[in-house]
């Protein structure tokens, strides 16, 4: 898949793009601002934004619209590099879009279990789901119930794994439960293609890239059930993804059965990634998974620009920057000061 000729046109298109992201500079320009209309009006004056954000009238501002927006601008993205990208790089980008076919899917269990009608707005990429997607979208946000919701997916790759979880005589199953479920089921399909889809570099790439990530959620997933949750270790078990790259079996088995966050943070101490990253503690779990994972990426797509690294760094570049937006407009809408709307900002 991998190749300098393939790659090229791609990669050019890629760094084009990457210079249009916000920096830290301009975060904390709107870290200082008053008001959300004050934010949206710079972000429409933002080469990454301005297409997007132009038919937003201030009159129309509001949380959902501005949220909405700012997922747009991921699907929007996207589209532009699947529109690039050759047949060979299309199967990456295949596997990666079930990412926002979970993503409608989660919203819609969400609003099952509120009990409310279901927020959606996929203008800028409804073209490209009804093209690429076998989901039902009119079916779906129109789903009542849990039931409902499942025998809808009839017929995709999604029916098995939660009608499996429905039919295991399981009782208050819960939103998080069946999007865990949806999570386990895409890792699991990421790592059982990546040989028949990848080969030289990018197959290297995507083992490590999501090697990487998948030990790192099993970490802070073992720590937050047993810190918050007081989980006992049958349970947390059913919660890991099922692979793993550089932690060994006994490691994970030992890190769920650890009677305290003494012995817990002492294994932790000697994983691969204890030795690896000094600072890493229980407590920072979260925010180093999002600082591995982003200096990963980085490093490997610059090292090897003509590889599926830069698509990957990309995409992963622009959600979080929609994560610290996100962030960034919720802190100025509720009058938080700047220093900490920026130190909630660089956790993301």
């Amino acid at each position: 898949m991998g190749g300098l000729l393939s790659y090229s046109g791609l990669a050019t298109k890629i760094r084009a793009m990457e210079s249009r992201l916000l920096e830290i500079p301009q975060f904390e320009e709107i870290s200082r601002m008053t008001s959300v209309p004050q934010v949206v009006d710079y972000l429409k004056r933002h080469p990454g934004y301005e297409k997007l954000w132009a038919r937003l009238d201030d009159k129309e501002i509001n949380r959902f619209s501005v949220e909405q927006l700012l997922i747009q601008s991921i699907y929007q993205n996207f589209t532009k590099i699947y529109r690039f990208a050759d047949n060979e790089q299309k199967k990456f980008l295949a596997i990666y879009f079930k990412r926002y076919e979970m993503a409608v899917m989660k919203r819609c269990l969400a609003s099952i279990f509120d009990h409310r009608e279901v927020a959606l707005d996929l203008s800028w990429f409804e073209v490209f789901f009804w093209k690429h997607s076998r989901l039902d979208l009119n079916r779906l946000t129109s789903c009542k119930t849990i039931e409902e919701f499942i025998e809808s997916l009839k017929g995709t790759e999604f029916y098995t794994p939660l009608n499996q979880l429905r039919r295991g005589d399981r009782e208050g199953l819960m939103v998080f439960d069946y999007g865990m479920a949806l999570d386990q089921y895409y890792f699991a399909e990421i790592w059982r293609q990546r040989k028949r889809v990848f080969t030289s570099i990018d197959l290297r790439e995507i083992t490590k890239s999501y090697g990487r990530k998948f030990d790192l959620i099993n970490l802070t997933w073992i720590y937050r059930s047993k810190k918050y949750y007081h989980m006992d270790s049958s349970k947390i078990f059913t919660l890991l993804i099922p692979m793993h790259y550089k932690l060994k079996t006994g490691e994970i088995s030992a890190l769920v059965q650890a009677e305290d966050m003494k012995e817990f943070q002492s294994l932790l101490e000697q994983t691969y990634y204890g030795r690896k990253f000094e600072e890493l503690t229980p407590e920072n779990l979260e925010d180093s998974y999002t600082y591995v994972m982003r200096s990963l990426l980085k490093r490997e797509a610059y090292k090897h620009p003509h590889s599926v690294a830069v698509i990957y760094s990309y995409l992963y570049q622009k959600e979080h920057e929609v994560k610290r937006l996100t962030t960034a407009i919720e802190c100025v809408r509720y009058g938080v000061p700047p220093e900490d709307t920026m130190r909630h900002i660089l956790k993301n």
